[in-house]
């Protein structure tokens, strides 16, 4: 199920990228390691939201749902829920608990990635 925009294909391939690159950097500067690891899974939670369709507009639902407390059927918005949920955790761990934010932070780069391969039909290595 390839998008059609390429617009929005070519920024979630671009921070996808990024999201990887930081995750290297956080790797090899313990001192950035925090800030970097944040960077990183918001630009994979960007790239998941650019792959299927209005960033903005999945953003929004994402947080009302989440601030509403909201019981979740969907699927999709499932995964979006618990990754925005991940990425509060990180954001929270990120300092006291490197080793753990960094995996938590792989895990949701991997689980980009494999989103935006499947919306994008490309493959993002």
């Amino acid at each position: 199920m390839p998008m059609k925009n390429d617009y929005q294909k070519g920024w979630a391939l671009r921070y996808l990228r990024e999201a990887k690159e930081e995750l290297i950097a956080a790797q090899k500067t313990p001192y950035m390691a925090p800030s970097l690891i944040l960077e990183a899974v918001k630009k994979a939670q960007a790239a998941i939201y650019y792959s299927l369709g209005d960033p903005t507009s999945i953003e929004t639902i994402v947080r009302q749902t989440i601030y509403k407390n909201q019981l979740v059927e969907d699927p999709v918005l499932k995964c979006l829920v618990e990754i925005e949920r991940t990425i509060q955790e990180v954001a929270r761990t990120a300092e006291s608990e490197r080793e753990k934010a960094l995996k938590q932070a792989d895990d949701l780069v991997r689980t980009a990635k494999d989103i935006v391969e499947l919306f994008t039909g490309e493959t993002a290595d």
